[in-house]
């Protein structure tokens, strides 16, 4: 197999995915034409330099449909010769871009592709698409569907998070998140400009401190969909008799924010690069993708990382870094309590939690962040891993070249 490097990763800002966020007059092509232009600019990409442009949407109507990859591309600087399609995997859209490009270059397939993706949840909210995973009764029956929601807090009940294991991962994403904007060690940001060129938002909008007592003040946000008659509670009990009751710990402080943002990845063979002047910054090791039950729906990070430690030839204590997507605070963890993995070495500058989760675009976010610790650190190997809607989950093991 070819190998296939990582050259470059940005990211614009998270913005606040509400109408009084900062991005909310960017639509997705827009933004996402942004961080292509960063990327093209940066690694001086002329003519037909790539094969593919593979982007990550996940509320695929409106604004956002009609194939957003292709209307990024022409929107964008890029050569209008250069193709694009449009991915959806849930959450984990913008991270299986990225994989599904190191594959093609793995394979064969091409020698360069611009992957990640992008979402505007303040301009296309999420949900407005449709989907038969929440709407078709015969399959929400099949499946025993609950929002997720109701998914994060089975996973606290059943392996046993209360309320304050979660608040306190919230307090800690925070403090982790506002310590390294400080510090500048989001070095993958491009800043968004209007379309006077103007500079609009430069760092992660939603990050805040807050404490445990401020947690504490706020309502459970699942509480009451669960509970009303007839309520997902009852349907979730159906599918998990050994659980007597569904423990309701989670709330906007230790969830994933709604947010706007986009990120681009370049990826290419070492000739690639060559022929470019570029240096590659890392190398894809493995990916992974995997199915899980669809109504706890989001513990699919565990199987994922242990299908991609498997093709790597790797054991967890082989990994020098985590970014594990922070949908929901039980989700990491689940994932940390079943590796017995060191919370030092997982989202260490924070998260989902603190910085929002624009849906398309938080995987190759996270995997920026990622590539961008490592090289500050000095470490060699990272992974990266999301959960995902309606029970998958999806991992990326990357090492510096």
């Amino acid at each position: 197999m070819t190998d296939a490097y990582i050259f470059d990763a940005l990211r614009t800002p998270r913005g606040k995915g509400k109408p009084d966020g900062t991005l909310h007059e960017v639509p997705a092509v827009r933004l996402s034409a942004e961080v292509l232009n960063a990327l093209k600019a940066r690694n001086n990409l002329e003519g037909h330099a790539v094969e593919d442009v593979i982007w990550g949407n996940v509320t695929q109507i409106g604004e956002q449909g009609g194939c957003l990859a292709r209307s990024a591309v022409l929107y964008s600087d890029l050569d209008e010769r250069i193709p694009g399609v449009s991915v959806n995997r849930f959450c984990a859209s913008g991270l299986e871009a990225v994989n599904m490009a190191a594959n093609q270059v793995r394979g064969g397939a091409g020698q360069a592709f611009i992957a990640g993706g992008v979402e505007s949840m303040s301009r296309v909210p999420m949900g407005t698409d449709g989907g038969a995973i929440a709407a078709d009764p015969y399959l929400a029956m099949k499946t025993y569907f609950v929002p997720q929601g109701i998914s994060s807090d089975i996973i606290a009940t059943k392996f046993g998070f209360s309320r304050d294991d979660v608040d306190a991962y919230a307090v800690e994403s925070q403090k982790r998140a506002a310590a390294a904007r400080d510090a500048g060690r989001f070095k993958s940001i491009v800043p968004v400009r209007d379309i006077n060129g103007l500079e609009i938002l430069a760092n992660d909008e939603m990050i805040r401190p807050t404490d445990m007592q401020a947690l504490a003040a706020l309502n459970p946000s699942f509480k009451a969909m669960g509970e009303q008659m007839p309520g997902f509670d009852a349907v979730a009990l159906m599918k998990y008799p050994e659980l007597e009751r569904i423990e309701h710990v989670h709330h906007a402080g230790n969830s994933s924010g709604i947010a706007d943002g986009a990120a681009a990845v370049l990826i290419g063979t070492k000739e690639f690069g060559e022929a470019h002047g570029l240096t590659p910054r890392a190398r894809v090791r493995a990916t992974s993708r995997v199915g899980t039950d669809p109504t706890i729906m989001l513990t699919g990070p565990v199987p994922a990382t242990e299908r991609v430690l498997a093709a790597a030839g790797m054991q967890i204590g082989d990994i020098d870094l985590f970014e594990v997507n922070e949908a929901f605070a039980s989700v990491v963890l689940r994932f940390l309590t079943y590796f017995n993995a060191d919370h030092d070495k997982t989202n260490v500058n924070g998260g989902a939690i603190a910085m929002g989760h624009p849906l398309g675009a938080t995987g190759a976010i996270i995997l920026s962040t990622l590539l961008d610790e490592l090289e500050r650190t000095g470490k060699e190997v990272g992974l990266a891993t999301l959960c995902i809607g309606s029970g998958m989950g999806a991992a990326t093991i990357i090492e510096r070249v």
